[in-house]
């Protein structure tokens, strides 16, 4: 059957998830506007850096920091091939982080639509709602 517009872009976010190079939580995001992917990023290290599945995870406070998200990556590719995110949406593999979440906002994204929560952060759906930006899971 053929998938509905989320489904799609969910799926093409869990696909974008399996690249991801740390094995603590595979996550993929897509940038869509106007029903067109306009990029797409996984959680990983900074290009040119070692990933954690072949150095290990670097564990501060119990988070593991040599990744960059994948929320923000998308973000970085964006920017980096002058591509506006305004108005955008985020379809997400898992609920933002706090971090994350300022991010989206700043770059003008105007919904998160995720699969599952990974750490709910109540500080971050308050960002969400006080900034206007819609979330809503699609997923368990």
């Amino acid at each position: 059957m053929r998938p509905d517009w989320d489904q799609y872009f969910m799926n093409i976010a869990s696909t974008v998830a399996t690249r991801s190079t740390c094995d603590r939580a595979a996550v993929g995001a897509v940038l869509v506007r106007d029903k067109r992917i306009l990029t797409t990023g996984f959680n990983g290290s900074p290009a040119g850096l070692p990933h954690c599945d072949e150095v290990d995870h670097l564990m501060v406070d119990g988070h593991c920091v040599r990744t960059t998200h994948a929320e923000a990556n998308a973000i970085i590719q964006a920017a980096l091939h002058g591509i506006s995110s305004n108005g955008a949406a985020c379809y997400v593999t898992h609920l933002p982080c706090l971090t994350c979440t300022k991010m989206l906002i700043n770059a003008g994204i105007s919904q998160i639509i995720y699969l599952t929560t990974y750490r709910a952060d109540e500080n971050a759906m308050a960002f969400f709602k006080e900034a206007g930006v819609a979330v809503r899971q699609v997923g368990p």
